[in-house]
């Protein structure tokens, strides 16, 4: 697609024309979404979902876009149709191996560090979209009693329509950037019913939330363009970055994390705010009085959670959050056995589809497991700390734990940001491995002290 125009306006803000016309689809999916609530149907709403959803996909990244979203899409359905029994697993595979096929085709991390962007990263929402409907229609097959909860709440008794299917894959644009969302929750959404069925309460408004998560969106992003000039990523390959001691080369992975993350939480502001103004991020009452509305079903960062969580458990809970809520849902929580606990096989398992989901680029791969290290070693440093309650020792503890998570991460996210495998290997031997080499210690150290385990435990289950 050809903007010519857009090419001035491009070079003045310091991006690509193709980063700009996604930036303009993006924050169009706002007034697109908003436009969603006078829409007097239900089929008319699907159909404006579908027809938005494609026509912005179109205006971002033209006409292939389209197709390579409908093949997966076309595919998922199809297996519905015809294979009930299986579809989700076949949808699964299917769907993954046509992502896997387009990361590697289009190699788009290479792009996405040089500024260009392609429809890669919306085919990964529409992925798991896909996945989920097909999932959750397979489960309306088994007997309630053999389900988790969230199987029970999200699960799909009858096929939905063709129409029903597009318009909630597509969405008003919301597979730019998600955040993913429950079939189940679309179409009681678009029809009127469960939470959105009008009551006694009124409706809620949903401005204020919208307009503060415009506000961050904005913040975000100040602050992302005041820091990135001062902390890039071709620091990591420049004669000075390796100049430096070890304590400032580990300050600049803290710095270089701290600056990449404000980009995601713009981005995920935004789509916030989208969610929220078109009434699907309506997730109920507070218990006040009088009741607020609740507007977190399309919350996708808690930002000081991030910053300033205390255990690494808690960052996927407070990062990527519908993502992260679709990795225990559609991969966790199935790997369990039942009668059985999960351990560290259904965490790396977990941390390796979601690396597969980003790229098969190697620094994605080592950045999961990283995290599943990450994790892990947080987890022994938490029941150390259980161990310990109420005794000084354990606010050494709690302390560590922070700080723990503070360097783990931020060293860990180099892989994510770089990609390549030799910057990768390069920037962590810049700091002597010290992410990697702590949280394998931690591991192997609790074999050794083991604490005992308490015996009410609501806390030890969140984590």
């Amino acid at each position: 697609m050809g903007l010519p125009e857009l090419a001035p306006l491009a070079s003045a803000i310091g991006v690509s024309v193709p980063v700009l016309r996604f930036l303009l689809c993006f924050v169009a999916t706002i007034p697109v979404s908003f436009l969603h609530r006078f829409v007097p149907t239900a089929v008319g709403r699907h159909l404006y979902a579908a027809v938005t959803g494609a026509v912005l996909s179109y205006l971002s990244f033209g006409f292939s876009s389209n197709l390579h979203f409908f093949g997966p899409m076309l595919l998922g359905y199809s297996s519905m149709v015809l294979c009930r029994r299986y579809c989700g697993i076949i949808t699964y595979i299917a769907a993954f191996g046509y992502l896997i096929g387009c990361h590697v085709y289009y190699m788009s991390g290479d792009a996405w560090k040089e500024g260009g962007i392609d429809a890669t990263g919306a085919l990964m929402v529409i992925t798991l979209k896909i996945i989920s409907s097909t999932i959750n229609y397979q489960d309306g097959l088994l007997k309630e009693e053999d389900l988790r909860e969230a199987q029970k709440k999200n699960r799909l008794l009858e096929l939905p329509s063709l129409l029903e299917y597009v318009g909630f894959c597509l969405c008003c644009g919301s597979h730019f950037a998600g955040p993913v969302f429950e079939m189940k929750d679309y179409l009681e959404w678009t029809e009127r019913k469960g939470l959105w069925k009008p009551s006694e309460k009124g409706n809620p408004s949903p401005f204020g939330s919208t307009l503060r998560a415009l506000l961050q969106a904005a913040i975000c992003m100040g602050l992302y363009l005041y820091l990135v000039p001062h902390f890039p990523l071709s620091r990591f390959t420049e004669p000075v970055y390796h100049e430096w001691g070890f304590f400032k080369r580990l300050g600049y992975q803290y710095m270089a994390g701290f600056t990449a993350r404000w980009k995601y939480y713009f981005i995920w502001s935004i789509s916030e705010a989208a969610i929220i103004i078109s009434g699907l991020g309506f997730s109920g009452w507070t218990d006040s009085s009088p009741p607020k509305p609740r507007w977190d079903r399309a919350k996708n960062v808690d930002v000081l959670g991030v910053e300033l969580a205390k255990s690494s458990v808690q960052l996927p809970a407070v990062w990527n959050i519908q993502v992260s809520t679709w990795l225990r849902h559609y991969v966790y929580e199935r790997l369990i056995q039942k009668g059985r606990k999960p351990g560290f096989f259904q965490l790396l398992a977990t941390q390796t589809v979601s690396a597969v989901w980003h790229g098969l680029y190697p620094g994605y791969i080592i950045f999961f497991v990283q995290s599943a290290l990450m994790i892990a070693g947080s987890r022994v440093l938490y029941r150390w700390q259980q161990a310990a309650k109420g005794s000084m020792f354990e606010k050494i503890l709690v302390a560590m734990n922070f700080a723990y998570t503070l360097l783990v991460l931020n060293y860990s996210a180099v892989g994510f940001m770089v990609l390549s495998l030799h910057e990768t290997l390069t920037a962590y031997g810049s700091v002597y491995y010290v992410g990697t080499i702590i949280p394998i210690a931690l591991i192997l150290l609790s074999k050794v002290i083991k604490p005992p385990r308490p015996a009410t435990s609501k806390a030890r289950k969140a984590e």
